[in-house]
């Protein structure tokens, strides 16, 4: 029997790219508010705005158009003109509508993967938001399952590694998000598979388990067949 039977991928700029349009829209709300600080100091006091704004809001680009509102507030002693808070929507709504961008080796992947093991998509952030880059990559039907979480935790794959497959322990997941993607997953007894790209939120940031037997990382998604194969094979 198998030693591994279900794999779950994480989305944003694992499958395809994400938080690149945040950093967009920051230096674009940055620019708005330059006669308040430098960029430096405004992405600063938005990253505490998002840290803080985490348990209210979210994950996702609804929670970030929120938290910048309140920091131009903050930053402008309430003073923010009504004109700079409809530059701030706007930036959401283009962020919204964005078309995706799939990364390198992403659906080639999916693709030969799918059918040999049970594929979950498992990702955070805005529900519609998700399923609208979800439809627009052309990858949906390749998945067994999807599931949009509000935060990613050992339990949370846990659960889901035993909904969709033979539990954890013949699981793996795969991801850019160290925190996120790997470490829990490793947590919960399963495979933790780290994809780095070259921008990663802050708040995701983690040390690299390097330590644990079922950490593994690969240069890119195009590496994780022949990996796949060699852990479903020897365990």
């Amino acid at each position: 029997m198998s030693a591994l039977t279900t794999i779950g991928f994480d989305a944003d700029d694992t499958l395809w790219q994400n938080e690149q349009f945040f950093r967009m829209t920051e230096k674009r709300f940055a620019a708005l508010l330059a006669g308040h600080g430098d960029h430096e100091h405004i992405a600063a006091r938005l990253l505490e705005a998002e840290r803080r704004n985490l348990a209210f809001y979210g994950f996702g680009i609804k929670g970030f158009t929120l938290s910048m509102i309140e920091t131009a507030i903050a930053i402008t002693d309430g003073d923010v003109p009504g004109s700079v808070i409809g530059e701030i929507l706007a930036a959401g709504r283009e962020m919204l509508s964005h078309p995706i961008e799939p990364l390198p080796h992403a659906r080639e992947t999916v693709e030969k993967l799918a059918g040999s093991y049970h594929l979950v998509l498992i990702t955070k952030g805005d529900l519609f938001d998700q399923e609208r880059k979800l439809a627009q990559s052309g990858m949906g039907d390749l998945f067994d399952a999807v599931e949009i979480v509000s935060d990613k935790s050992a339990a949370t794959y846990a659960r889901i590694f035993s909904r969709y497959g033979d539990g954890p322990h013949k699981s793996m997941m795969v991801g850019n998000s160290l925190k996120s993607d790997v470490v829990p997953a490793i947590d919960a007894g399963g495979w933790g598979i780290y994809v780095p790209h070259e921008l990663t939120w802050a708040a995701e940031h983690a040390e690299a388990p390097v330590a644990a037997p079922r950490f593994r990382q690969i240069a890119d998604l195009g590496e994780l067949p022949s990996l796949v194969e060699a852990i479903a094979k020897d365990g």
